[in-house]
């Protein structure tokens, strides 16, 4: 249902009341790439052997400051490479090994991390693996914000842990670390994951929960990657942003409302709202939702949200 502030721009338009026309016509912008739509393709052909990657938000679909993809790898390599762009990523599927800041880790589900601009990395791995990638600002669709240095470093990685401080854009997303029950206890020094801090934190509000796992802690500056959680019932009321944000579903349904059009979003689907594109969540069906969430640019430290139904309380004063 349209606010009352909307209905009187709309009856502008129809009656030629404002001088902005043109401009008032052109929608912010969002997508919806359902999972059976995905296609994979050589992204860098020459450059390494079983990798693959699907694009999934670009400039092709109304991106201006992001670019998502999902990555497949299987038994082989990316070679060594730089990007004049940040990138990050989180894995889905399997234990690819990430060649970055002259170190080979062995990733895992749940490990995510960010290789800055210019700092050299590479992937190989036995085996299928699948992960998101994230960057910004938007990649060129030429690829000359890409450039190879050589061949991936060959040997075994390290398993990933990130309570080692040379693992500074890295971290890992374990099973739990998003129950509010489970984080109002102490943890023990010896916890197998991360030592107890705000890295370990999680914002609850209106039935959702969000972990921080890309950002600033761990060096990335141009954009933001976390995890969302919705509870039964819970709703993000309709809201805009002054970035780009991108969706990866993974688990349950909930539907979205963007520009006024309403979608049920399901594991594997992605969406991506442009700046300034109003739109809400509602969890409907009873069940727990999660997907992974990317902004860019960064989000500034005030004025992230813009909510539709703040403003509308000062109209007519």
């Amino acid at each position: 249902m349209p606010s009352a502030r909307q209905a009187r721009a709309r009856r502008g338009l129809m009656t030629g009341d404002t001088g902005t026309r043109a401009l008032a016509d052109v929608r912010p912008g969002h997508r919806l790439v359902r999972r059976e739509d995905f296609a994979f393709a050589d992204l860098y052909p020459g450059r390494g052997d079983g990798f693959e990657s699907c694009r999934l938000v670009d400039g092709s679909t109304g991106a201006t400051h992001m670019g998502l993809s999902l990555c497949s790898l299987v038994d082989g390599c990316l070679d060594t490479h730089v990007h004049s762009y940040e990138e990050s990523f989180y894995v889905l599927e399997g234990r690819p090994v990430l060649c970055l800041d002259g170190r080979a880790i062995e990733l895992k589900p749940g490990a995510c991390g960010v290789a800055p601009v210019g700092v050299p990395h590479a992937w190989r791995g036995a085996g299928r693996a699948l992960w998101v990638e994230m960057v910004a600002p938007r990649p060129r669709p030429d690829g000359s914000d890409t450039f190879f240095l050589g061949p991936a470093p060959e040997g075994g990685g390290a398993p990933v842990d990130v309570r080692d401080p040379r693992n500074r854009h890295l971290f890992l997303l374990t099973e739990g670390e998003m129950d509010l029950d489970r984080l109002k206890r102490g943890a023990a020094v010896t916890a197998p994951t991360v030592s107890a801090s705000m890295a370990t934190a999680v914002l609850a509000y209106s039935g959702i929960a969000v972990k921080m796992l890309v950002d600033q802690r761990l060096d990335a500056q141009l954009h933001t990657m976390f995890m969302v959680d919705y509870q039964p019932g819970a709703v993000a009321h309709p809201h805009d942003h002054p970035f780009e944000e991108s969706y990866y579903m993974l688990d349950g349904e909930v539907d979205v409302v963007a520009d006024g059009e309403r979608y049920t979003l399901r594991p594997g689907d992605v969406f991506w709202t442009g700046t300034g594109c109003v739109h809400a969540f509602y969890e409907t069906q009873g069940g727990q939702v999660r997907w992974l969430e990317t902004s860019a640019p960064a989000p500034p430290p005030r004025y992230s949200y813009r909510f539709e139904r703040d403003w509308e309380l000062i109209e007519g004063e």
